[in-house]
């Protein structure tokens, strides 16, 4: 029996009569689209497979090609054909056969661990490599030029302040180039060695501005200065930057310094190179060019006595540094740049006041503490108070040019949901000079920002100094200061150690210099003065002694 199929109606589209697509036919369409689906995807993956096998296959090749180019520079510096300095990293890539004959050769230059190692393969642009003396700084600003010393088109230069100073790195050039790169001439009156390759490293000396003019429109790929810090102002450093350029790609162009703080120029470094990160870590700073922004690479290497193997060989030498007076002990020895002569406040010790922060405990005192400035800057201080009394300053806001109102706007946006329990602002914003409305405290008080003025009494910057004195010691039975710093207080860790004393008044501080932050420090000190043994803790503290005076009629 033959099952009767009636025909299918028809459906006009336009003027024509089409059939509708049965459910049959529509599976297999999507079965197709989905067939079609797959095969691209599995084409993809067989792509991604072959473009794999392209890379592994580009980075061997590339491997090997190094592998290849490392032996033949080991098999010209053996064989006396061409001078190479050997890289560790590099020896390390070849077989140990191979490693073995380069052993039993005479290792001219082995820089020692840590520090002076890290300098020599810093990466970065421009390195300062500074701290305490003898740690091996000066040598290591001779061998670095020479790692691109057998290329035609490096060009070095070795600066140091005078002439009679840069005598004792020439002896020592002597010693160490001839036997590093053989048939390297040195030319007395250029004061320049000449290497086989083409390559130069001169020797010179810059006391100002007039003495680098010689270096003018000179080209250089590698330019080192040992012991920047003798130079009162970065105008030096900065004219010779302009004269760092390469004209082969394969040679990077490097800026390179050393030195000791304690000299002239020890603020300027500072801010130039250990502020602006955390030791040994590198940063970047943005320039705007003619073809857009571009960066700069810097990082601050520091170095101790006990990074030299040689000198630590005998305590002799740590024995005369540590002798010294204490803030020399502090620059010589540990390399502190915060330690300067006529610091108004020496036992300052970053590593002692500054702490990693910490949530504040919400049943901790808290206040603030402000020393207002239009023109000059403005500080405000927050500082939270432990059940021991010791004080812990935990923001700050440094501002200029903000009006009282902005300013005090800005203070309650910090602090919004937290209790401060007072405010101390420096006495002096209640003053009206003439003015019709009023002053700035009272301006402040009216945003909401309270506050109550701070001791103006005679002698109230000598006893804020004292206090300040009290809080930074370091009481020796419990190991702790008075006050600590979190990091996030910038300017005020920064100019703190900076301060100098009044010449005219060495109880007080130099008022010139920038003392906001200290000033909002002094008002905060004030209002929380320190008591004898009020900072021992409970483990620690005296058993009380009962009192009993030698005279009972008088009280003595």
């Amino acid at each position: 029996m033959v099952e009767d199929i009636a025909p299918p109606k028809l459906k006009k589209v336009g003027r024509k009569r089409v059939a509708p697509i049965s459910s049959k036919t529509l599976t297999l369409k999507e079965k197709y689209t989905k067939a079609k689906r797959s095969a691209k995807q599995t084409l993809k993956a067989e792509n991604r497979k072959v473009e794999k096998a392209r890379e592994k296959y580009i980075l061997a090749q590339r491997k090997a090609k190094t592998k290849k180019e490392n032996l033949k520079n080991i098999e010209n510096a053996l064989s006396g054909k061409e001078s190479q300095i050997v890289e560790e990293d590099k020896l390390g890539q070849l077989p140990p056969t191979i490693q073995d004959v380069v052993a039993e050769k005479e290792v001219i230059f082995r820089p020692n661990e840590g520090p002076q190692t890290e300098f020599l393969a810093a990466s970065e642009q421009e390195v300062f490599y500074g701290g305490a003396r003898g740690g091996g700084k000066s040598y290591a600003m001779l061998v670095d030029p020479l790692r691109y010393c057998h290329k035609t088109h490096h060009r070095a230069l070795l600066l140091r302040r005078s002439m009679p100073e840069l005598r004792d790195l020439i002896s020592h050039s002597q010693r160490l180039y001839t036997r590093a790169f053989p048939g390297a001439k040195w030319r007395e009156q250029e004061k320049e060695w000449r290497f086989p390759s083409g390559a130069r490293i001169e020797f010179g000396y810059a006391e100002n501005l007039t003495d680098v003019l010689r270096y003018q429109g000179q080209s250089y790929t590698w330019i080192g200065i040992d012991e920047l810090p003798q130079y009162p102002t970065p105008e030096i450093y900065n004219f010779l930057r302009s004269s760092l350029r390469s004209v082969d790609p394969e040679i990077p162009v490097y800026m390179r310094a050393t030195g000791n703080p304690g000299n002239v120029g020890s603020t300027w470094v500072r801010e130039m190179f250990v502020e602006p990160a955390e030791s040994n870590t590198p940063f970047t700073l943005e320039i705007e060019t003619p073809l857009g922004v571009k960066k700069i690479t810097r990082r601050f290497i520091p170095a101790k006595l006990q990074d030299n193997p040689y000198l630590m060989q005998t305590d002799d030498y740590m024995i005369m540094l540590s002798s010294l007076p204490e803030v020399q002990r502090k620059q010589f020895l540990e390399g502190d740049w915060d330690a300067f002569e006529g610091s108004a406040f020496p036992e300052f010790n970053r590593n002692v006041h500054v702490i990693e922060p910490f949530e504040i405990p919400h049943n901790w005192v808290k206040f603030r503490t402000c020393d207002w400035g239009y023109a000059s800057a403005a500080c405000c201080l927050w500082i939270a108070i432990d059940f021991e009394n010791y004080l812990y300053v935990y923001r700050e806001l440094y501002t200029q040019k903000v009006t009282a109102d902005l300013f005090a706007q800005k203070v309650l946006e910090l602090e919004h949901g937290e209790y401060i329990k007072y405010g101390v602002l420096d006495s002096s914003t209640w003053a009206k000079r003439g003015d019709a409305g009023p002053s700035i405290a009272e301006t402040m008080i009216r945003e909401g920002c309270s506050w109550r003025p701070s001791d103006r009494s005679p002698r109230s910057r000598i006893s804020g100094k004292l206090e300040l004195h009290k809080r930074l010691y370091v009481d020796p039975d419990i190991n702790y200061p008075g006050i600590f710093f979190f990091p996030n207080c910038i300017n005020t860790v920064r100019t703190l150690p900076l301060l100098p004393t009044d010449k005219n008044n060495p109880e007080d501080v130099d008022t010139n210099a920038e003392d906001h932050a200290y000033d909002a420090l002094r008002y905060g000190c004030m209002s929380r003065p320190l008591h004898p043994h009020s900072l021992q803790t409970h483990w620690n503290r005296p058993q009380d002694v009962e009192f009993k005076p030698a005279d009972k009629v008088f009280g003595y």
